[in-house]
Formats: C-alpha cells, structure tokens, sequence
C-alpha cells in the first residue's frame, strides 16, 4: 500500500484551494499582517492572483501535479521587512487554518515543517 502525498493528504486541489482561501480570510483579519493583506480585498484580480500563486505553490511543494512558476520565497518578499513577529502570525493562522479543515495531525506537522524551512527566505529586518 502507497503512503498518501501531502497534497493527497491535504485534500488534493479542492482541498488546497479551500486552505488557501481561509488562509488568505485569516490572514486579513489577523491584527499582526492584516495591514498588509486586506488593501488586496479591494483589487480581486490582484487576489486572485496571489491565491492562484499560492494554491500552485502549496500544490507542487506538498507533491501535487501543478508546477509553480511563480517568484522564488526571497523575491516574492524582498523588501518587506517582515519581522519574526509578523512571519509568526502567519504560520499560526495556517496552523489554525489546517485545524479548522480537519487536517490530520500529521500533515499539519509536515506543513508546520515545511513553513519553518523558509523561514530565513521569508524574515528580513
């Protein structure tokens, strides 16, 4: 018997989708990063856009079929400046996020693994 993928794991696409959105909603009314994503709530290509990028990003990075292309982690967040704090209330949403969608423990460590691994890509102040 084959072990189940992480993007099997998550839910497949529909499931990934459903985190991303949540994530996103999360994210925004998060009083530590909100400022940072709810200007995106006013430009819906814009955040279509990112969720695209991110449920693609989520997809290929837990062994799903789609293939990012998007900018690299330090790219994507050069010249942000975002703090310890700020990379922090980002990994407990998703952390809470992945609860609430009933992911089993398991899968929630390796995202938790995986979110720790770009830590040093994403940090910079």
């Amino acid at each position: 018997m084959e072990t189940p993928t992480l993007f099997q794991r998550l839910g497949g696409q529909d499931g990934i989708a459903a985190i991303v959105d949540d994530i996103v909603e999360a994210h925004m009314e998060n009083p530590t990063i909100g400022p940072r994503f709810r200007p995106y709530a006013a430009d819906p290509d814009r955040l279509s856009e990112i969720k695209g990028h991110l449920r693609t990003f989520l997809s290929e990075g837990s062994g799903g079929p789609d293939a990012y292309t998007g900018r690299s982690m330090p790219d994507t967040h050069r010249g942000m400046n975002i703090s310890v704090a700020e990379y922090m209330a980002a990994v407990d949403d998703i952390m809470d996020v992945l609860v609430r969608n009933e992911v089993d423990e398991s899968a929630r460590k390796d995202v938790l693994a995986i979110t720790y691994a770009l830590k040093n890509e994403i940090v910079h102040v």
